[in-house]
């Protein structure tokens, strides 16, 4: 049994999580009493405790299909936006959850959901550039899977229960929160205090789980390296078993991303074997 679950950010790689949990999650002996999720995990979270899995997967198939680009550079002159990805994820999450509505996620395991606050000392444009270049800089140096680069510079996660939102609209604008990378997101905020992606300041957000809240399943969105996971009590990182087809940002296959569901099923079904 785990009483808890794990999902971490990487933007579509995440589908990747959604057909290993549409697989998985029936195995198991009881569903997971929290969540905890960052940037697109959180999405994921909301499609398959909600019991949207496959219609949110055909949605975004559907909105993808009629994206041909990821960047629109005409519109410099115009003034709109450049980049597709806030506004497809977020109407596609939007028509979802107003068809559903937030009941079966209230009703659900609790989700806890993660965003970084920036340092007071800086501004937004600072902050994105500091927050870009730490990025790069855990990318490029840490060997280690939770990171403490951001924390150390003055970056700090906010944990917000996904029982705190009233409506589809509020849920929605704190997973598009949890997702502020600009330029691919507009720059968000918080309680008028600017935000960025949780991701950046740990993008496996184990920190929202208490001691007694473990056993807990984490799930990665790429492969990793056995030396670079921690060897933790009650904690079992999984990850997927080849590289993932479609890229973090990569709003224009459609095909990409259901063989990225696939893979998760595939690896959810030998998961399951296990049990």
């Amino acid at each position: 049994m785990f009483r808890s679950l794990v999902l971490s950010g990487g933007g579509c790689r995440c589908f990747w999580q959604a057909g290993f949990l549409d697989v998985a999650l029936p195995a198991l002996s009881e569903p997971p009493r929290v969540v905890g999720a960052v940037s697109a995990g959180a999405a994921m979270a909301c499609l398959v405790f909600s019991g949207r899995t496959r219609d949110g997967l055909d949605a975004f198939k559907a909105a993808v299909r009629a994206n041909p680009r990821n960047a629109y550079w005409r519109n410099l002159a115009s003034g709109d936006p450049v980049f597709p990805h806030a506004r497809l994820y977020r109407d596609t999450m939007l028509s979802l959850l107003d068809e559903t509505g937030i009941e079966p996620l209230r009703d659900g395991p609790e989700i806890r959901v993660t965003v970084a606050h920036t340092p007071a000392f800086l501004g937004p444009r600072a902050s994105l550039l500091a927050a870009a270049t730490l990025d790069q800089a855990q990318r490029l140096f840490a060997r280690r899977l939770h990171r403490q680069y951001a924390r150390r510079a003055g970056f700090r996660t906010e944990v917000i229960s996904l029982r705190e939102c009233r409506t589809p609209w509020q849920l929605a604008e704190l997973v598009l929160q949890s997702s502020c990378t600009p330029p691919f997101t507009p720059y968000y905020r918080r309680h008028g205090r600017p935000i960025l992606d949780g991701g950046l300041i740990d993008s496996v957000p184990v920190e929202v789980l208490q001691p007694e809240e473990n056993p807990s399943l984490v799930l990665l969105t790429r492969p990793h390296r056995e030396s670079e996971i921690p060897a933790v009590d009650g904690r079992r990182y999984l990850w997927p078993s080849a590289p993932i087809p479609v890229a973090k940002w990569d709003y224009t296959s459609a095909e990409r991303i259901q063989q990225t569901f696939d893979l998760g099923r595939r690896d959810g079904e030998a998961f399951a074997r296990t049990l």
